[in-house]
């Protein structure tokens, strides 16, 4: 080394290039430039391609009249509404579907998960040879499958009667429902309060654990935290709600709430396509467990049921948690080939509302950034859920 170079070291003067945070700096820059530069050619070459074709860029087309009909969904909709309204309609379908699916597959993956590692040969291998079949066949031809059994059910007037005023038919599924008022928000702030009051309680408990070593068990308080709060909103009113039961009137049923054979297909499909992966995340996570914490669990005389509760799977959890976060993500963009089987989910919406306007790169644009946002919002969540479950060393 020079003794210029070490006089300037001495003095704090470093060249820019040997500096690693000035160098981390310019090239971060310097990429950003070059995805800048990318994204402004891309544009102005698909600019001057639609210019070149008549064509036109511009989000007019949402107020539009979209003039064709949507089969189910969670808010009124008539063929007199715009453009717009139908993406919000897709965007929800596509939303309900997520996010009952990510519910149901986590507690079919965790059960298969847990099945698979259990001590009794034949349920094991039965659990192996689901997930083995499952894994390796095509989601969409599941969806197919799932979508001919359905369909191959008996009609209405001879539907399956599984339970009270639940009926199955190839119209789908119909149960009773709480027809909605007005008087339930109150029960609703009231049952939001109980969450709010079990949280609270789950940390003064475990806060109680690490004090004492003991510390009651939390769901007695829990179940009467989430019924007593509500129940008591409905009888300060006179239990004013009432259940719509359905009730077979001619060729179909009316009342109550009805799964439809498309959303039935799509769930079922997508709930046991991915539980499979997720059966195996959570296999691989319990076995990353030392043996020897099972061995001081069984030493301590706990059950079955509190050493996999109470040791495995909160050890567990930090395996288990950055793939799971992949299939729930993989499972809400996968609710996309609903198109093949007629559930007006996002795409299939953006799909008719494309071939009507021949706007295709805005509706492109418009359910990618929406896919996009709804990964983002998931992934941030988990990884939310992973910091607060993470073994901190003290």
């Amino acid at each position: 080394m020079s003794s210029i170079d070490t006089a300037r070291e001495r003095s704090g003067q470093v060249r820019f290039w040997n500096d690693p945070v000035k160098r981390g700096l310019a090239l971060q820059a310097g990429l950003i430039a070059f995805l800048l530069l990318v994204v402004w050619a891309a544009w102005s070459n698909m600019m001057a391609n639609m210019s070149a074709r008549g064509l036109v860029f511009g989000w007019d087309y949402l107020s539009r009249p979209a003039s064709f009909a949507i089969g189910e969904s969670l808010i009124s909709f008539a063929t007199t509404d715009s453009y717009g309204r139908a993406l919000v309609v897709g965007l929800l379908n596509t939303i309900r579907i997520a996010v009952v699916g990510i519910i149901l597959t986590t507690i079919l993956g965790i059960a298969l998960g847990v099945m698979r590692l259990s001590s009794n040969p034949l349920l094991a291998r039965l659990v192996s040879g689901y997930v083995e079949v499952v894994r390796n066949t095509p989601l969409l031809l599941q969806l197919f499958l799932w979508y001919a059994i359905i369909n191959s059910l008996p009609g209405p007037r001879q539907a399956v009667h599984f339970g009270p005023g639940m009926y199955l038919s190839n119209r789908g599924m119909k149960v009773p429902w709480i027809e909605w008022s007005p008087t339930l928000w109150p029960v609703i702030a009231a049952l939001a309060a109980g969450l709010v009051g079990i949280l609270a309680l789950r940390r003064r408990l475990i806060r109680k654990r690490f004090e004492t070593g003991d510390a009651p068990p939390l769901w007695p308080f829990a179940l009467g935290l989430l019924l007593v709060p509500p129940f008591i909103a409905l009888a300060v009113q006179g239990f004013p709600t009432t259940f719509s039961v359905p009730e077979l009137q001619g060729f179909n049923f009316t009342g109550g709430i009805e799964l439809s054979p498309e959303f039935a297909a799509l769930l079922t499909g997508l709930v046991l396509y991915t539980a499979a992966f997720v059966a195996e995340i959570v296999r691989g996570g319990i076995q990353s467990v030392y043996k020897g914490q099972w061995e001081a669990a069984r030493a301590l005389g706990l059950s079955s049921g509190q050493l996999m509760r109470l040791v495995i799977l909160p050890q567990a959890l930090r395996v288990i948690i950055p793939p799971m976060t992949s299939q729930f993500l993989n499972l809400t963009k996968n609710s996309s080939l609903a198109v093949a089987i007629g559930y007006p989910d996002l795409v299939h919406i953006s799909n008719t509302t494309m071939n009507q306007t021949g706007r295709a790169v805005e509706a492109i644009l418009v359910f990618a950034s929406i896919y996009l946002t709804m990964s983002l919002l998931t992934s941030a969540a988990m990884n939310w859920y992973n910091a607060k479950v993470a073994i901190r060393e003290r």
